[in-house]
């Protein structure tokens, strides 16, 4: 199997380094893609001085999804993973990969959606296989809803291989969005009849701490903003009439989701944990995310009558602002 293991990075040079000890012990025979920018921590001459890396593209956009497009581009592997930078694979991760897309090949192209023995549906070809990640004393496992009679099965982002084939026709990553690029194609897998494999063996935990404490983090590098309540609503409705159009569905799970953390949110008031003040920011942050994400979901709908991704792999070709290529 041919392997392209894709690390976006974005000022974690101490992370990123102990994630890139991992798969060279692990996975010396695969493709290794870094992503980077722009980060300020002297990562790109770590990179630079290091003999197992293939190719390392630098960016100029603050957004994971165009970090993930961009090594898309320049992966060659007929099978393309995605490790987060903080993140360490596990061993048994390869093997636990390549077994998850050979079940699905033996069982004449389909995937059992979420786990081992979940029935699967007639036709589904498996277009990627995942599996958990672990956060601390957490550990994530598999997902799944039924969202207009669709079944989505999601994924981490930051673990999960694809074949070239699915990622071709789901047109890669949304670069719109700064949140949810993971879920969102998730719901794009599942409407061309890609099933996600989960398989136990294919884990990654964290790796050591941030060595920059002086940058802040954005959405985009797995941090929390101030801005962070408008872009979860902005990327959940955005999502949801970008794949599925206004209907129902779409928006009773979008209110359910705003009931919820309003609840949460009043509660943290009435424990002490919260302003009013807060509280009210966060409720109109919710109102002006999920506006904007109606609108342009509605627009991103209406530009991409296929159901591909209007602003996806295909949409440009001037991500990289420097590419050094040692294969």
């Amino acid at each position: 199997m041919q392997l392209s293991v894709v690390v976006p990075t974005l000022n974690g040079r101490t992370q990123l380094a102990a994630c890139l000890d991992a798969l060279a012990a692990t996975t010396p025979e695969s493709e290794v893609v870094v992503v980077n920018g722009p980060s300020a921590d002297g990562t790109t001459g770590m990179v630079r001085e290091r003999t197992d890396v293939d190719v390392l593209v630098e960016v100029a956009a603050r957004n994971l999804n165009v970090a993930r497009n961009a090594g898309i581009e320049h992966a060659t592997g007929e099978h393309v993973a995605f490790v987060g930078y903080d993140k360490t694979i596990e061993p048994g991760w390869v093997d636990a990969l390549a077994a998850g897309f050979d079940a699905g090949s033996r069982a004449g192209g389909r995937a059992h959606t979420v786990a081992e023995g979940y029935p699967p549906r007639d036709g589904e070809r498996v277009g990627a296989v995942t599996g958990p990640t672990r956060r601390g004393n957490e550990e994530s496992a598999p997902e799944s809803r039924t969202i207009a009679g669709r079944e989505v099965t999601y994924f981490d982002g930051s673990n999960v291989a694809f074949t070239r084939a699915a990622l071709a026709d789901a047109d890669g990553f949304d670069e719109y969005l700064v949140t949810g690029g993971a879920r969102d194609l998730a719901h794009r897998l599942a409407a061309r009849e890609y099933g996600v494999r989960w398989d136990e063996g294919m884990a990654v935990g964290d790796g050591v701490e941030r060595d920059v404490a002086s940058v802040p983090r954005a959405i985009s590098d797995g941090g929390r903003t101030e801005h962070d309540w408008h872009w979860k609503y902005r990327a959940l409705a955005y999502r949801l009439v970008k794949n599925y159009g206004f209907r129902p569905t779409t928006a009773r799970r979008l209110f359910s989701h705003a009931g919820r953390d309003a609840l949460a949110g009043f509660a943290g008031v009435v424990r002490g944990e919260a302003t009013p003040t807060n509280w009210v920011g966060n409720g109109r942050d919710v109102l002006s995310g999920s506006f904007h994400g109606n609108g342009s979901g509605l627009a991103a709908r209406w530009r991409s009558r296929d159901r591909r991704n209007p602003n996806g792999l295909s949409s440009r070709s001037d991500r990289a602002v420097a590419v050094y290529d040692w294969r």
